[in-house]
């Protein structure tokens, strides 16, 4: 009876459970025997839940894993919600601080862009942030004094063309056969002859390999007086064809370059290359210029390509350039200052614009006296006019480094000096001997 028992269970059974597979699974449909507890972690599927298995293979699904992959998720959401949460936090506590420094009359920024906020939320301190805050206030009072300043010489250039206008009776500008030279027609005439000097113009290089011995506030004026030099090249009769060599893409320059161009970065009549300048051009013909070199450069040659080390450094970091040419084995040349000018003491660096004023001149008169009037009147006492001095007084010159009048007002005075010694104890011929 018992045998029969359990035969008929496993017929009803293997009946349902089909039907109770199509049909969800639902209670009704099992049957339920006391058994014993079995230790193995696996399930053995019926190939009746998979329809494509043939009828002798089964899946076995391990549960531990499926426990260590939940886990892992959960953590994982656990994370970003802690992120989320402590993100949101430094948001809140960040614009609290804004507000407070409002309300107490603290050097706030009125506007703030998102750059600058996620800068501001890095800070770690809120002592770094409101120095950060007052930088950035101090920085938009000088943006705004310039459009001030802008401003009022556009008020002043109406009042002059108003002025000049009321000179005829009638009250109108006088009249004339020569056409007027609109803004427009000027920046298509300096983009043709750009596009000209990129053809037809003699190579100007600009190192940028000092991305490494700058920090980003000299990065930062050094591409502004890059842009300077660009503007006035531009401007120029026969301009240079610039080439920025060095330069990586995505790399700090590359950045600032961005930043301060925006869409007009990629319409520059530049030549942009990541390669060095000994690969693009041959290496007798470039000349590279660093006040550290021994060789003193005295006219300006056509045939050759000239290397401007593109570095900004206030703390004046001698022979940096002067070994980066070096390195390269390449020709070095410095500007005469010293065959000129009344140099006064401190280093000979000029920025990156006046270099290229003083080649540019250089380049179309040949003259030394006018090309080095774009050399700061701070850093020297005048230009030394050659014709009144020899030879041997311009070396001893050089070499003390102080201008005629005060050496000659010395020699006066020494000599005064030694005179007066002299009379004084000079025995006189009438006073007898004691």
């Amino acid at each position: 009876m018992k045998i029969f028992n359990k035969h008929l269970f496993n017929v009803v059974r293997r009946l349902c459970f089909p039907l109770a597979v199509q049909g969800g699974l639902k209670r009704r449909f099992f049957f339920m025997r006391p058994c014993t507890v079995v230790t193995c972690r696996t399930f053995a599927l019926s190939p009746l839940l998979n329809k494509d298995s043939s009828s002798g293979s089964t899946e076995k699904l391990d549960l531990d894993g499926w426990k260590h992959v939940v886990r892992s998720v959960s953590q994982e959401q656990t994370s970003e919600k802690i992120s989320e949460n402590d993100g949101d936090s430094n948001l809140a506590a960040t614009r609290d601080l804004i507000e407070m420094s409002r309300l107490l009359g603290k050097a706030v920024p009125e506007h703030i862009s998102e750059e600058q906020f996620k800068i501001l939320m890095e800070c770690p301190t809120k002592t770094s942030k409101r120095k950060y805050l007052k930088f950035l206030t101090i920085k938009e009072r000088i943006k705004r004094a310039q459009k001030e300043k802008k401003h009022e010489k556009q008020k002043q250039v109406e009042e002059e063309k108003k002025l000049k206008a009321n000179e005829n009776n009638n009250g109108e500008p006088k009249n004339t056969f020569l056409m007027r030279f609109w803004s427009k027609s000027e920046d298509t005439l300096f983009h043709w002859r750009a596009a000209q000097s990129m053809i037809f113009g003699q190579p100007l290089v600009f190192d940028m390999a000092y991305e490494n011995c700058m920090s980003q506030r000299e990065m930062e004026n050094a591409v502004k007086q890059m842009v300077e030099s660009e503007g006035v090249n531009r401007k120029a009769m026969d301009p240079f064809h610039f080439h920025y060599c060095n330069l990586k893409v995505d790399g700090p320059y590359h950045k600032v370059f961005l930043k301060r161009y925006g869409e007009a970065w990629d319409k520059l009549f530049v030549t942009v290359t990541e390669k060095s300048h000994v690969e693009v051009f041959p290496r007798d013909q470039l000349v590279y210029l660093t006040a550290d070199s021994p060789n003193v450069m005295k006219t300006f040659e056509h045939d050759k390509i000239y290397i401007i080390g593109s570095l900004v450094d206030k703390s004046i970091q001698r022979g940096v350039s002067l070994a980066q040419a070096k390195r390269l084995n390449l020709a070095t040349a410095r500007l005469p200052l010293d065959n000129y000018l009344q140099w006064e003491e401190g280093a000979k660096n000029l920025t990156l614009d006046q270099m290229l004023q003083i080649l540019m001149t250089l380049k179309d008169t040949g003259d030394w006296v006018k090309a080095l009037q774009f050399v700061p009147k701070r850093k020297h006492a005048g230009f030394v006019v050659p014709a009144f001095y020899s030879k041997d007084h311009l070396e001893t010159r050089k070499r003390m480094k102080v201008p005629d009048k005060t050496t000659g007002q010395e020699k006066a005075s020494n000599q005064f000096a030694r005179n007066f010694v002299a009379r004084q104890t000079q025995r006189k011929w009438w006073e007898d001997e004691s």
